[in-house]
């Protein structure tokens, strides 16, 4: 039992652990502002430019309700809202994930390499002449 509780606190110490962690909070957290941006910005934006409608309100009633029995309908609008959700938190994550892969590429260029000195013709035979006296 000591094995597997010492194996476990290896575990949840390891840095990957906790910055998935992190990451899974903060990603939280995002979620409910892109929501926000789309549910109190983008829609009722949207909702003008299609002469004020609500896409909350949009919906198919199956079986109208009754007295005894509450109303069945499908949510088509509310469909709508959140694909927009996924579209917008898709994009502003992709423009997130392409500046920081920017921002290591620059860390990761190396330095350019200085330009080899460009020697003339008659040095060149000159050394070629030298090297062919040293092999003798």
């Amino acid at each position: 039992m000591k094995g597997f509780a010492s194996e476990f606190k290896t575990f949840i110490t390891r840095g990957n652990v906790i910055d998935l962690a992190i990451g899974v909070i903060i990603g939280g957290a995002f979620t409910t502002i892109v929501n926000s941006l789309v549910k109190d910005v983008v829609m009722p934006i949207i909702g003008i430019l299609f002469n004020g409608i609500s896409f909350t309100d949009l919906k198919y009633v199956i079986t109208p309700a009754t007295k005894e029995v509450a109303e069945s309908a499908i949510y088509y609008g509310n469909f709508i809202q959140n694909i927009i959700t996924f579209l917008l938190t898709a994009f502003v994550v992709f423009m997130m994930v392409k500046a920081i892969n920017k921002v290591h590429k620059k860390k990761e260029e190396p330095a350019p390499a200085p330009a080899e000195p460009v020697i003339p013709d008659d040095v060149k035979l000159l050394m070629e002449i030298r090297d062919l006296l040293q092999s003798k």
